[in-house]
């Protein structure tokens, strides 16, 4: 098994979640169960790109939170994002990446 972050962006407001969009997050999260490492948390608006060029705003498709799951493939973390709640926002997006060993 394998550790996987899941990236979430969500190009909607930035206001504290409703009590529904709180229980589906909480549900989903509860579907995951063990397989849940770290349930994470959401980010605040306003980050920062810093690159070798400089510091800048981050505009295009900030991302708005993060969880880890353990899974044993990607495809398998891939398939569990899918039921993801922020999908239900009209430009909400999972991304998933493993992470590697340090």
């Amino acid at each position: 098994m394998k550790n996987y972050v899941y990236l979430y962006y969500n190009q909607g407001t930035n206001q504290a979640p409703s009590e529904e969009v709180a229980k589906a997050w909480g549900d989903w999260f509860g579907k995951l169960g063990d397989k849940l490492v770290d349930a994470g948390n959401p980010f605040n608006s306003g980050g920062k790109a810093v690159e070798k060029s400089g510091v800048s705003t981050i505009e295009n498709w900030p991302a708005t939170g993060y969880s880890i799951v353990k899974a044993s493939s990607l495809d398998e973390a891939v398939e569990w994002a899918k039921d993801c709640p922020v999908l239900e926002e009209p430009k909400g997006a999972v991304r998933v990446y493993e992470t590697l060993p340090m």
